[in-house]
């Protein structure tokens, strides 16, 4: 099957970078590799060499590529759904299906940074309270869902009193749960045992550029 230069050297990248990270590279990662002069080149050339067999996308998610034909090099990926927002500052309200977040959006790991776990969802970051966990506003942030966390754990928190949402490292108390940012310029909170439930405990983070 004939291939342009281009075609090739996307081709040749493709294969050479799931085969290092176990997932596929982003738009912009082709582009900077390949030496391609803007993102709509690099999507033109996707879409030809997609048209030929050689590779599936699937644009609802993120580096969703995935090369044909060669069991070898298929990444070992997991598909994670992107849920809404999630406040590392105030607690905010807590997305629904009836809300304007875009519950069709998805992202994939590699088995490398998640493990063994497979109940997981993603959740953006909206704010500061979290920078010095290397986490900061944008950033993605994945879970496992689950309702049960150690001191020290970082959780996304309902607080069922302001049906709201946050994202804190939480330590249980004698009376009452201590909900702690990660910024020496914000303060610790406090709330009722009976008033919260954890909704997911931390993973990993993808950083926002």
């Amino acid at each position: 099957m004939e291939l342009t230069a281009k075609q090739d050297k996307i081709l040749n990248f493709l294969k050479d970078f799931i085969l290092e990270k176990d997932y596929p590279p982003s738009i912009r990662d082709i582009q900077t590799h390949c030496s391609i002069s803007s993102t709509s080149v690099v999507d033109y050339n996707l879409k030809k060499l997609e048209e030929k067999g050689l590779i599936r996308r699937d644009k609802d998610i993120s580096r969703g590529i995935e090369i044909l034909g060669d069991n070898n090099i298929r990444s070992r990926t997991v598909r994670v759904p992107l849920l809404g927002k999630i406040a590392a500052g105030k607690p905010i309200n807590i997305p629904t299906e009836s809300s304007t977040e875009d519950y069709t959006n998805a992202i994939e790991l590699s088995r490398d940074q998640i493990g063994a776990k497979t109940d997981l969802f993603a959740l953006q970051i909206k704010g500061n309270s979290m920078i010095d966990a290397l986490i900061q506003d944008g950033d993605i942030i994945i879970l496992e869902r689950t309702n049960q966390f150690d001191n020290g754990d970082m959780v996304a928190v309902w607080i069922k009193s302001d049906n709201s949402t946050t994202f804190k490292r939480i330590y249980k108390l004698d009376n009452k749960i201590k909900l702690e940012p990660m910024n020496k310029k914000m303060k610790s909170f406090y709330i009722d045992p009976s008033s919260f439930q954890v909704q997911g405990r931390f993973v990993t983070s993808i950083r926002h550029w």
